[in-house]
């Protein structure tokens, strides 16, 4: 039994636009007792015990790219927008209408990223940072999409 909170978000400039962004947090209810379960034997005022977290993953997609883009490339410069805070994975389905077909090529960019619960009771989970890099990703993707959708030859 598990719950998950879903939000479709995109940057303001595209709005209609060809970017989205998926958020989307799992809730586990077991690791939720057990954290409780661990915090309620512990003296009050020690530190909450660590390890228990929640995965949070954001999932922006495009559309099939008229001229997609490197995917090493691509890769390498996401990277250097996301840093550390903010792993980003690439991938991409190329999708054939009729076998005679060109192949259209649709991008994915994924990051997965633990939210701890010792730092949600502390009062220390600062998401600025992350939600501040995640806003830069989508604005480097989306003045980039232009080209690679062909709309801007």
């Amino acid at each position: 039994m598990r719950q998950a909170w879903e939000i479709d978000l995109h940057p303001e400039d595209a709005c209609g636009g060809p970017l989205d962004l998926h958020l989307s947090l799992e809730v586990d209810p077991r690791i939720m007792i057990g954290f409780e379960d661990k915090m309620l034997a512990i003296p009050e005022g020690d530190d909450p015990i660590e390890g228990f977290s929640f995965p949070l993953a954001f999932t922006w997609t495009l559309p099939p790219l008229r001229y997609p883009p490197d995917l090493l490339v691509l890769a390498t410069d996401l990277a250097g927008i996301g840093g550390i805070e903010l792993p980003l994975e690439v991938s991409a389905i190329d999708s054939f209408a009729s076998v005679t077909d060109a192949p259209e090529r649709s991008l994915t960019i994924i990051s997965r990223i633990e939210v701890g619960l010792d730092r949600i009771y502390l009062g220390q989970e600062q998401m600025c940072d992350v939600l501040d890099t995640c806003h830069n990703v989508s604005i480097w993707l989306l003045d980039r999409s232009t080209i690679w959708l062909g709309d801007e030859l």
